[in-house]
């Protein structure tokens, strides 16, 4: 069998495990809700059940390593996982030290946005391309940049969290604490609340009715918006606009070659990429104007492919690499 690696795409809702092949390919998947409430402890210990199934259902696999995505803020240079808000009791777990120890592999680690990046780069979206900027809008709005075929990691592997950049004095509190922050006014969530807020339960409204009266989800939205309901399409049209307003400071700051979107409201980018493209034109310097914006290729494999590609692919500088030795 060709060389593969063991990946882990570890979000705060669902746990993911892959074999990936040196071609971007998922040779197996397995995947199972992560429990965040367990603790680190718990979910590692899934983790490495994962790992022994996948291992045990592929006994002829060769694999050389592994390759884990976790949520930032984490450090990829120390293997450490230092606190993300949607992992409750994740506090500084050294994770590359804990699972090269388990199995006695190389073992990688990277923030979830940061993989998805270099997936896409490298098997997806992106392929072909020096630079990209790539923008997870779901729940919150993660980034991972590419730049001159590396991933920019910044101090302490921190760079590019472009959710927190602040867009504008007003809105809801993001949970950082702060006004105004992109994830705050453009997520999936913030698209849904705004919703949620211009509908109310048995008005009879095509948005309450595809959520059963209950509160409006961007996917909602975007269904009612694909029907022609103009409440939606109104809301589509403020997102877009949102959205390119973030993605307009994207291009100012790191000037990529494309920007690459993925997340679970890149399901409704055909009828998000007009109101986009129209805000670019609008607010972006001249020579930024022309960088395309595309919408992902991989989905949720981006994750798992990206961080199989650190184990994969040598020379992704500045991620820990970790290999104990046989006793």
């Amino acid at each position: 069998m060709s060389t593969l690696a063991l990946a882990f795409d570890l979000g705060g809702t669902e746990l993911r495990g892959a074999l990936i092949g040196r071609g971007g390919e998922v040779v197996a998947r397995v995947s199972e809700p992560t429990m965040t409430e367990a603790g680190s402890e718990a979910v590692i210990g899934r983790i490495i059940a994962l790992a022994d199934k996948l291992l045990d259902d592929h006994p002829q696999a060769k694999v050389i390593g592994i390759g884990a995505c976790a949520p930032g803020p984490l450090d990829p240079k120390a293997g450490i996982v230092i606190g993300p808000p949607t992992l409750s009791g994740w506090h500084n777990v050294p994770m590359i030290d804990i699972l090269s120890r388990q199995f006695g592999l190389p073992v990688r680690l990277e923030n979830d946005a940061n993989a998805a990046a270099l997936g896409e780069w490298r098997f997806g979206a992106g392929r072909g391309a020096g630079s990209l900027v790539f923008v997870t809008v779901s729940t919150g709005i993660g980034g991972g940049v590419i730049a001159d075929g590396h991933i920019y990691h910044g101090r302490r592997g921190l760079a590019a969290e472009i959710g927190h950049m602040t867009i504008t004095g007003e809105g809801d509190r993001c949970f950082c604490g702060n006004v105004g922050c992109f994830e705050a006014v453009a997520s999936g969530t913030a698209l849904g609340r705004r919703a949620t807020r211009l509908t109310a339960p048995g008005d009879g409204s095509q948005l309450r009715r595809l959520s059963n009266d209950g509160d409006v989800s961007a996917r909602h939205v975007v269904e009612a918006a694909r029907t022609g309901d103009a409440v939606a399409r109104d809301l589509v049209e403020a997102e877009a606009k949102w959205l390119g307003v973030g993605f307009t400071n994207l291009l100012h700051l790191y000037s990529p070659e494309v920007i690459v979107m993925g997340g679970g409201l890149a399901n409704g980018f055909d009828l998000l990429a007009p109101g986009i493209r129209a805000t670019i034109e609008e607010r972006a310097m001249q020579a930024y104007r022309d960088v395309p914006i595309v919408p992902a290729e991989l989905g949720d494999r981006a994750g798992l492919v990206g961080a199989a590609s650190l184990i994969l692919w040598e020379g992704e500088p500045g991620t820990a690499l970790a290999m104990v030795q046989n006793d």
